[in-house]
């Protein structure tokens, strides 16, 4: 017998191949269509050929959304560490040829942007953008607005995210510069509890591109460029507002870049119906919260009925279901009562009020009803609509008896601890 049959037989490599087929099932997932607002916005804005940038704590999954995004759009992902790149990486590095003084010196691009160029579309992921040098993100400003690195002009199929931790929680963060900061479109990237758990089972959510409707892409040009001029005119002062902290100026700030990304994303949000949760994060990452936030209310205004619409046939009124709209709504018809007071406009009013009260709740009806009452001329009498009406004085006499029984009642406590 030879020494070599004593030896055991060699079982490494069976049991590496099964830790391998191991780990392939624990990589094995598939998706499925459900709501997810985050990556709702995020394909839309990468649909609209906007600089996308994500921000959140470490771990918290954006290299994961991008790598599932890129998988469903059938797009090559091709993954820039921005922190561990010199800046004549974006910008190139300069070749002698033979005749510079004829010729110049071109700047050789580098290899992953050659490979884009090759595909013709990707994704290109930059990431750790926040731990990136200001001498870095000096050379992103090119790459991410004009496609360019070096001499080389990505194509137009280049979509581009980057991801960035707070400065808090980034590794020797720096805050990003005011000129790289207003190009993007600033998502901040949080956990759903359902989403992960059910992602950690095996089933992921599914990424999709909008659906937009031919029919519809004219009117949601018309009515973006109508929303966002007629917003800045009333807020002149909004077109170009550079926050005063180091911090707020690293974030979503206006400048007529980024409301020109705002109209976009609004154009694209109305042509493929999102909702306006998803609005929100788009309008509010472009131009950043307060401007946000006041576009929409803008927006909602204009989704108001005109009130001389509905006084014209309050029969036939139609009003908003939105609480708040409602309210406002029926305010309007008030104030344009008040603005010309005349009896059948007041009568009709009280028409519109009756309407609102067959169509929806009565308690958005006292401040309106209120306010038409003390509208009342002495010669005008009462039409019978207000009859109808009577149950929402009541709630309104409710109201106002609680209010004074809270207030009596907070006294006598306070007496009595004197």
């Amino acid at each position: 017998m030879t020494s070599s049959a004593l030896l055991p037989t060699p079982v490494t490599d069976t049991q590496l191949s099964l830790a391998d087929d191991l780990l392939q099932l624990l990589r094995t997932t598939t998706t499925e269509p459900r709501p997810d607002e985050q990556l709702e916005a995020l394909t839309l804005a990468v649909a609209a050929d906007l600089p996308v940038l994500l921000w959140g704590e470490p771990g918290i999954g954006k290299t994961a959304a991008l790598t599932q995004l890129a998988d469903t759009l059938d797009l090559p992902l091709t993954t820039v560490i921005a922190s561990v790149h010199e800046p004549s990486d974006f910008s190139g590095l300069p070749v002698v040829g033979d005749d510079p003084a004829v010729r110049g010196v071109p700047m050789a691009p580098p290899q992953w942007a050659v490979e884009l160029v090759r595909a013709g579309k990707g994704l290109l992921f930059l990431d750790e953008l926040s731990t990136a040098t200001p001498a870095v993100q000096a050379a992103l400003l090119r790459v991410v607005l004009e496609r360019k690195v070096g001499a080389l002009q990505l194509p137009p199929g280049v979509r581009i995210v980057a991801a960035a931790n707070p400065r808090a929680s980034a590794a020797d963060g720096w805050e990003l510069s005011p000129p790289l900061a207003n190009r993007f479109v600033h998502l901040y990237w949080v956990h759903d509890p359902d989403v992960v758990v059910r992602g950690l089972g095996g089933v992921w959510p599914r990424a999709r591109l909008p659906r937009l409707a031919q029919e519809r892409l004219p009117d949601a040009v018309a009515y973006a460029r109508r929303a966002v001029c007629g917003f800045l005119r009333a807020r002149p002062t909004l077109i170009h507002r550079l926050p005063s902290t180091e911090t707020r100026r690293g974030g979503a700030w206006p400048s007529p870049r980024s409301w020109e990304a705002a109209l976009t994303l609004l154009a694209f949000g109305t042509a493929a119906g999102v909702s306006r949760e998803v609005l929100a994060l788009l309008v509010r990452g472009a131009v950043g919260d307060g401007p946000g936030l006041e576009l929409l209310a803008h927006l909602d205004r204009m989704d108001l009925p005109d009130p001389e619409s509905l006084l014209s046939d309050p029969p036939c009124a139609e009003l908003p279901e939105r609480g708040d709209l409602r309210q406002a709504a029926l305010e309007a018809v008030v104030a344009a009562v008040g603005a010309r007071p005349e009896r059948d406009r007041w009568e009709a009013a009280w028409k519109v009020l009756a309407r609102a009260l067959e169509t929806g709740p009565p308690d958005l009806l006292v401040a309106p009803a209120t306010a038409l009452a003390g509208l009342r001329r002495d010669d005008w009498e009462v039409p019978e609509t207000v009859e109808r009406l009577a149950g929402v004085a009541g709630v309104a006499r409710r109201a106002d008896r609680s209010v004074v029984r809270a207030t009596a009642g907070a006294g006598r406590t306070t007496g009595s601890r004197r």
